[in-house]
């Protein structure tokens, strides 16, 4: 498409005034080409990128209660999987462009109770008190990625063929929880019940990191969930045991796409925001860990 040129004709003096020929000055002024209005933008869109068996499992085994050390109960979630294969059209110009996860935390509970005395409480209070919907869930290096190993790949552009390539990204939890009350001298077993409830929103993501365009490709809910009750008076290896649920509800692809929260794509990460609290039946709560 041509520009369109605009020709602009200044009488150089009044006629009247210099007698004789009438001369005329050309100005040329082009109107912005319509074209780089398209040109400013990439022409990459949602409808080019083709993706391939997209998969978001977890892991259909129980979680794993861990009774090895005299200090802490650990336990292991089965882990959370999500796979797509990708097809990227050619890029045309100098762009480079990221294919990837990123993930965020919507919603978290995770208790730890001590009989009667109080709880130990991991939680985001940004999150808590309603003031973000969520909170990164990035390595705390690769922002806004879940990490930079197989969860992405880059493509730097001018590239003549479709790229072809696999993003993946696992996640699960694998804490220690004291034995004794967190807060206290003592290391004499007093917990009694573990319970998490945390949500999880990720997104298939392609990012002009030169323009900062974001193409959402897919979203993926789920959710983890645990109950364990501890009997301290047990010996060691025979104290907890997994209640409710065996196994977790698998995660949902949305149908409908759902925009990423700013909070989601930098600082700071779920792992540095969280706080430990110690919430005793009776008095003040205590910071026991505080936000990085």
């Amino acid at each position: 498409m041509y520009g369109l040129i605009v020709l602009i004709l200044v009488e150089s003096q009044p006629a009247a005034r210099f007698p004789g020929p009438v001369r005329f000055s050309f100005s040329c002024a082009v109107m912005g080409c319509i074209q780089s209005i398209a040109c400013n933008k990439s022409r990459i869109k949602r409808e080019n990128i083709v993706v391939h068996d997209l998969s978001a499992t977890i892991d259909h085994c129980p979680t794993v209660i861990e009774e090895n050390s005299p200090i802490v109960l650990r336990y292991k979630t089965p882990y959370f999987k999500a796979a797509a294969r990708i097809v990227m059209p050619p890029i045309p110009r100098n762009e480079t462009w990221v294919v990837g996860w990123i993930q965020a935390c919507t919603q978290m509970e995770f208790y730890n109770t001590y009989g009667d005395i109080g709880m130990s409480s991991w939680e985001l209070p940004q999150l808590r008190e309603g003031l973000v919907r969520a909170i990164s869930d990035s390595d705390g290096i690769s922002y806004p990625w879940y990490g930079n190993t197989t969860e992405t790949v880059t493509i730097v552009g001018p590239t003549s063929k479709p790229s072809r390539f696999t993003v993946s990204m696992n996640d699960n939890f694998y804490p220690s929880v004291t034995w004794a009350v967190p807060v206290s001298e003592s290391n004499t077993p007093l917990l009694t019940n573990i319970k998490r409830d945390q949500s999880f929103t990720t997104w298939l993501v392609a990012l002009n990191t030169t323009s900062k365009e974001k193409i959402l490709l897919h979203t993926i809910k789920w959710r983890m969930r645990v109950d364990i009750v501890v009997d301290p008076a047990q010996p060691l290896g025979s104290r907890a045991r997994l209640v409710g649920r065996l196994y977790q509800e698998q995660p949902r692809v949305l149908s409908r796409m759902e925009p990423v929260p700013p909070n989601a794509m930098g600082k700071p990460n779920a792992n540095d925001a969280q706080v430990l609290m110690w919430r005793p039946r009776r008095g003040p709560p205590l910071v026991v860990i505080p936000p990085k």
